[in-house]
């Protein structure tokens, strides 16, 4: 595992030891960056089940401005400061060792909205849409932030939660990712 492009382009990336965390493939990785690329330009990134801080250290990498990481796991939280510390991404990097529900609730208080969040849940524990729906409703997404969803293959979402919009799905195998655009202003121009 490693950076995939950027400033800290080849950086090897730390795994967790053990079978309890399922990082995202290099392959998987450099798609949805492909897929968001075009339209990612900076500003504030959440991880919100970091894992291993893979997708955060990446949108660090290609120019976010600051990224929060959120990790329950204490091994695998251990291993996203260890990368976050490789890659000297130290003072760009917000980390918490906590589950997301709380996560969520903690950082609508501080009001900073996100540009791009990434949502890798454990497949059987998923609860995208309504942490989706509570991204929005407690003003944690900036006017056109994405939104990237990985997944199982087997899972289906819908094409709109809220003023989230659909914009493409991508499968790899067992693996799919969703990505969803937030537009408020879609509701009032329709």
């Amino acid at each position: 595992m490693r950076v995939i492009a950027g400033e800290h382009r080849g950086r090897k990336l730390a795994a967790v030891p053990g079978v309890g965390t399922r990082p995202t493939t290099d392959k998987v990785k450099e798609s949805i960056f492909n897929m968001i690329g075009p339209y990612f330009d900076g500003g504030w990134a959440l991880d919100l089940y970091a894992g291993t801080g893979s997708l955060g250290i990446e949108a660090l990498s290609r120019g976010a401005d600051k990224a929060v990481f959120v990790e329950r796991d204490a091994k695998a939280f251990s291993v996203v400061k260890q990368n976050v510390s490789t890659c000297r991404l130290d003072e760009y990097a917000e980390l918490y060792r906590m589950d997301a529900e709380r996560a969520i609730r903690q950082l609508a208080k501080r009001g900073q909205p996100f540009d791009l969040v990434f949502l890798d849940p454990p497949y059987a524990k998923q609860k995208i849409v309504e942490e989706i729906g509570q991204l929005q409703s407690l003003g944690l997404l900036a006017d056109g932030a994405w939104i990237v969803a990985e997944h199982d293959s087997k899972d289906s979402f819908p094409d709109a939660i809220g003023d989230c919009v659909k914009d493409r799905e991508a499968t790899y195998g067992d693996t799919a990712v969703t990505l969803y655009y937030y537009d408020p202003q879609a509701k009032e121009e329709g």
